[in-house]
């Protein structure tokens, strides 16, 4: 299918994230280098069907790491974004409900400090 010569590509709104986030850069120097390396992921009924989906297609270029603690994997992230002195972070991402309530004080403790953290 095309409109106007342009070939349309059809995704689910996860499936656009993964590639989106598979294709985001930081530069400093003249260094490029990867915004979001991969990604932290505790699958539940709020995300496996769609983000899950969509790693699982669509995300060749960004790997899954599967944690067991929801604010572990965010601490983790903030540190990862310390080391690359904030040029790089990792991507968090858990089910509804409970998984996402542990998240909240390590995205408040990024925040605080100004660190990025997906």
């Amino acid at each position: 299918m095309s409109l106007k010569g342009k070939q349309i590509i059809r995704l689910t709104m996860a499936q656009a994230l993964v590639k989106y986030l598979q294709f985001q850069y930081s530069e400093r120097d003249g260094k490029t280098r990867r915004l979001i390396p991969a990604m932290f992921g505790i699958f539940g009924h709020g995300n496996v069907a769609g983000i899950g989906q969509a790693l699982w297609e669509q995300g060749q270029e960004l790997p899954l790491y599967q944690p067991c603690n929801e604010q572990s994997m965010v601490h983790t992230a903030i540190g990862f974004a310390k080391e690359n002195k904030r040029l790089a972070t990792l991507a968090c991402t858990a089910s509804i409900g409970p998984g996402s309530t542990n998240m909240i004080t390590g995205a408040a403790t990024a925040t605080i400090n100004r660190l990025p953290v997906l």
